[in-house]
């Protein structure tokens, strides 16, 4: 998968200052809810580094023109109010899925099924919808160009280096430092602004008694800083049980009991990984695209920061470990596959193989 991805994101641009870094860090599996919270000190540590910063769920799609609109908008809303007013400020997301029918499986037979399949914003219920759920923003110099979102909860945000470092001394903000998401002093396992994660992407920032910065969607370009939330299946959720818009007596929300079998694709499709290995064996020539000056490898980076092996059961502690060496030996030899690591059935394969 990390040479798949190097092939993916690799920058032909011959300029030295071109392309992109990316690295992989890996925490020990106990961390689970609170991986949310490294990326802050990541942000804080590399603050002169960058000029926009962006955290996301990993299932969220963010586009190049997202990235644009929200710098344009951000200089925009300088511009109106000036630099100083503008750090009460944030130019906002809203995520969105698709409206497929609940009990139709999309094929030749019922694609027409899909003619009035349409984007929902599903987090942003209730009409009139500028009662329920738009709020206009009360400052007068903004509010002919923005408009805000009820509920403020994005799974993502964006700032700017300027923005990060003025929050940090933001009054109740302390934007760099980790914390827990407020939760029931009698029960602190009950959350009471959000979980985790929500408390890390938006409640923290735009929450009125913590960071109190003002969530700012533009009207005219509000499209571009839409996303789509890749599951697409949270607009199932919307009116039932415990979910929003739904009440004691709606139906039930169902989870996955680990029993469910699910029928896998045809085994004629051709798989991504399954066409990536064959052409690597086809072209063994081409095992220098990884390699930058000075013979240096630049691909994907992979660092075991606080991993404990000794944490792990005996097959998962094996299974790290032939992965670890297997990548430091690729990045030993420049960058590319050799034959024991094309020697895979990619039909059984699966992360955990």
């Amino acid at each position: 998968f990390i040479d798949m991805f190097n092939d993916r994101m690799r920058c032909n641009n011959p300029s030295p200052n071109a392309g992109l870094t990316t690295t992989m860090m890996l925490k020990p599996n106990h961390v689970r809810l609170h991986l949310v919270d490294y990326h802050r000190t990541l942000f804080y540590d590399r603050i002169d580094q960058y000029d926009v910063f962006i955290y996301t769920e990993d299932d969220i799609r963010i586009s190049p023109t997202t990235v644009a609109a929200y710098l344009h908008e951000t200089h925009r809303v300088e511009s109106i109010v000036g630099s100083q007013h503008a750090t009460d400020f944030n130019v906002g997301i809203v995520r969105y899925e698709y409206d497929f029918p609940e009990n139709v499986v999309i094929t030749d037979k019922t694609r027409h099924a899909t003619e009035n399949v349409t984007r929902v914003y599903w987090e942003h219920l209730g009409k009139p919808i500028f009662e329920k759920a738009v709020d206009k923003v009360e400052d007068e110099a903004l509010s002919p160009y923005y408009m805000s979102m009820h509920l403020h909860h994005q799974g993502m945000y964006l700032a700017t280096a300027s923005l990060l470092k003025a929050w940090k001394d933001r009054k109740n903000c302390k934007f760099d430092e980790i914390r827990d998401r407020p939760s029931n002093p009698k029960k602190p396992s009950q959350p009471t602004e959000g979980t985790q994660r929500v408390w890390m992407s938006s409640q923290m920032l735009y929450g009125g008694r913590h960071c109190g910065v003002k969530q700012l969607l533009p009207v005219e370009n509000f499209g571009q800083l839409t996303v789509l939330h890749l599951p697409n299946k949270n607009y199932r959720r919307v009116g039932k049980q415990g979910r929003i818009g739904g009440s004691d007596n709606a139906p039930k929300n169902e989870f996955s009991d680990g029993t469910e079998v699910f029928q896998r694709s045809h085994p004629l499709l051709l798989k991504a990984l399954e066409l990536h290995v064959e052409m690597k064996k086809e072209f063994p020539n081409l095992q220098k695209s990884n390699i930058g000056e000075g013979g240096q490898y630049t691909g994907v980076r992979v660092v075991d920061t606080d991993v404990k092996k000794h944490h792990f059961h005996n097959d998962h502690k094996t299974a790290f470990e032939k992965r670890l060496n297997a990548y430091k030996d690729y990045v030993s030899r420049g960058g590319y596959l050799i034959e024991s690591d094309m020697d895979l059935d990619v039909e059984g394969w699966t992360m955990e193989a």
